[in-house]
C-alpha cells in the first residue's frame, strides 16, 4: 500500500516536472527565475506540495505553478536579503518569526497594530513576508507555521484587506502546504464583517485552518512559555533589531555537566551576526579535561571517547534518514527521536561523516540546553571519518516537538590542531558564509512504538532485523502523516 503511494507520487512529480517544462516553460522562460526552474527539477518535496495543496490534479497544478513563479521573479524572491527591506520595517517588530507551538510549529507572528495602511510602504510590507516565508523555508523545508495575527491593540486604520490577502495568497499559491494554522487573536467585532470576506479567500479547503482565540483560548493553541504576557503568557522575549529574530540556539550540557556560560546577548550574536562567532569560555581546568577527551593529537583522546561509545552500540542499528551537506552527511535528516516519559530516559544518537578531504569542526547547539546533554557537542571529524553523537535527556527534563538542534560546521585547514584552544581560535575567526548548518526538530515516541532511532541501555541487543522493520514501521507512518498536513 505504501510503495504503490510512493510510487504514484513518484509519477505525478514526474508528469508534472515534464509538462511544466514543455507547456510553460518553453514559452514563458522569459517571466521564470530560471533558479526556481532548476529547483522544480531537483526537488521531489517541492513539487509535492503543489500537487498536495491542487489535490494531486496536474493541471490545476501546473496553473499554480505558473502564478506562484511569476509571482517569485517579480518580487526577486531568491534575491532578498535584509538590505532589500528598510530598516524601520525590521526595527518595529511588526512581522518576524519566534517561538512554537504545541505541535511543534514555528509561529509566524504578524502584530497588526504596528501596520498603517499605506500604499507607499505596502511592497515593502509584502517583501518583508516574502523574505521571512522563503528564509524559513529554505531551513525547514515542509514544516509548516502557525500565524500568529495578532490583533490586540488594533484600531481600523491598521486593517488592510489587500495586504491580508496578500498574506492569505502567501500560503494558498505561493508556500503551499506551509500553513498549519491562523490563530485570530483578539479581534474586535467591528471587523467580523471584514474576517468573514477573509474565510472566502481561503477557501474550502483551508477555511478549518483559521481559529479565532480569546486570552483564554489562545493556550489552546500555544503554550505559556511562547506567549507573550498580553496573550496570558509568560515569555520574556522582547522584539528588537539588529540582529534578525530567530531561534536562541545555545550551548547545551556535555556528559559530565556545562562546557559554557553564555548569556542570551553573546547566544543571539554567535548565530545572527554576518562577521565572526564567538565561542564560548571555559576555565583551565576544563581546557584539560577536554583535551583527554577532544584532542586527536593525544592517546586518550576522541578515538578513546569513540570507542566507548561504539562498544555500547555494536547491535544498535545507525539511523537510515541522511541529510547530505557539503561538508558533513547528517543523520538522522531532519528528526531526533526520544522515548516518552513513561518509557524512562532515552538517549539518541546523531551520526556526523566527514565528506570532504579536510578536518571539520563541529558544534552542536540547541533552543533548550537546560534539557540536554550531548557529548560531544564541540570536536572535529577527520577526513571520510564518522563520529556518533549521543543525545540524552537530562534532570528528568520533558522532550519536546518545540525543542530543536543546530549542527555548525566548518572546513578546518590542515595544519590546524584541533584541541580546544585552537578550536575557540576557529570558531572566532571563520567566516560566516563558510559555517554549514543542519537543523533537527525532535519527536516524542510512545512507549509502546520503540524505534531504532531511541538508545535505552538496556536495549542494546536488539536484532539488527527487528530494529530495521520497527524503524521503517514508523517511518512510513510519519510520512504518510506529513502528506495529511495542509
Amino acid at each position: 500500500m505504501a510503495e504503490c503511494h510512493t510510487q504514484n507520487k513518484a509519477k505525478l512529480v514526474s508528469e508534472t516536472r515534464r509538462r511544466f517544462e514543455a507547456d510553460y516553460v518553453t514559452d514563458k522562460s522569459e517571466k521564470y527565475d530560471p533558479r526556481d526552474v532548476e529547483r522544480l527539477q531537483q526537488d521531489d518535496n517541492w513539487v509535492e506540495s503543489y500537487l498536495f495543496w491542487r489535490h494531486h490534479n496536474v493541471d490545476e497544478t501546473l496553473k499554480m505553478l505558473d502564478e506562484s513563479f511569476q509571482w517569485r521573479k517579480e518580487m526577486s524572491v531568491n534575491d532578498l536579503t535584509e538590505s532589500s527591506i528598510p530598516r524601520w520595517l525590521l526595527e518595529i517588530g511588526g512581522i518576524y518569526l519566534h517561538g512554537y507551538d504545541k505541535e511543534g510549529n514555528k509561529l509566524f507572528w504578524i502584530r497588526v497594530k504596528y501596520h498603517i495602511k499605506d500604499h507607499k510602504t505596502t511592497l515593502d510590507k509584502k517583501k518583508l513576508i516574502a523574505f521571512w516565508l522563503e528564509r524559513y523555508a529554505k531551513r525547514e523545508n515542509g514544516k509548516p507555521v502557525t500565524v500568529m495575527f495578532d490583533l490586540s491593540e488594533t484600531g481600523i486604520n491598521s486593517i488592510d484587506m489587500d495586504f491580508v490577502r496578500f498574506i492569505i495568497n502567501c500560503f494558498k499559491v505561493y508556500y503551499p502546504k506551509y500553513l498549519s494554522k491562523m490563530v485570530i487573536f483578539d479581534m474586535p467585532w467591528i471587523m467580523n464583517a471584514a474576517f468573514k470576506i477573509v474565510k472566502s479567500w481561503l477557501g474550502p479547503e483551508a477555511v478549518s485552518l483559521l481559529k479565532f482565540a480569546s486570552k483564554n483560548e489562545v493556550q489552546d493553541y500555544v503554550s505559556v512559555e511562547y506567549l507573550p504576557p498580553h496573550m496570558g503568557g509568560t515569555d520574556p522575549f522582547k522584539y528588537s533589531y539588529p540582529p534578525l529574530v530567530d531561534d536562541d540556539f545555545q550551548t547545551p550540557l556535555c556528559e559530565n555537566g556545562p562546557i559554557a556560560s553564555e548569556d542570551e546577548a553573546s547566544s543571539k550574536e554567535d548565530l545572527e551576526s554576518d562577521g565572526k562567532e564567538t565561542l564560548e569560555t571555559i576555565s583551565s581546568e576544563e581546557q584539560t579535561a577536554l583535551l583527554k577527551k577532544i584532542n586527536v593529537t593525544e592517546h586518550t583522546s576522541k578515538a578513546e571517547e569513540n570507542e566507548k561509545v561504539d562498544s555500547k552500540m555494536k547491535a544498535f542499528k545507525k539511523p537510515l534518514s541522511v541529510f547530505k551537506g557539503p561538508l558533513l552527511h547528517i543523520s538522522p535528516a531532519e528528526e531526533l527521536y526520544f522515548g516518552s516519559t513513561e518509557s524512562g530516559e532515552k538517549k539518541t544518537l546523531i551520526v556526523l561523516t566527514n565528506v570532504t578531504k579536510n578536518i571539520v569542526a563541529f558544534k552542536v547547539r540547541t533552543t533548550a540546553p537546560e534539557k540536554y546533554r550531548v557529548k560531544p557537542s564541540n570536536s572535529s571529524c577527520d577526513p571520510g571519518a564518522s563520529v556518533d553523537i549521543v543525545v540524552s535527556p537530562h534532570g528528568g527534563l520533558t522532550v519536546s516537538a518545540q525543542d530543536r538542534f543546530l549542527i555548525m560546521a566548518a572546513e578546518m585547514e590542515q595544519s590546524s590542531g584541533t584541541g580546544p584552544a585552537e578550536l575557540t581560535q576557529f570558531w572566532k575567526e571563520v567566516p560566516r558564509n563558510k559555517v554549514m548548518e543542519h537543523r533537527l526538530r525532535c519527536h516524542i515516541v510512545e512507549s509502546s512504538k520503540p524505534t531504532t532511532l531511541t538508545l535505552k541501555d538496556n536495549a542494546f541487543n536488539m536484532s539488527d532485523k527487528t530494529s530495521e522493520d520497527l524503524y521503517l514501521q514508523f517511518a512510513n507512518s510519519s510520512r504518510e502523516s506529513d502528506f495529511s498536513t495542509p
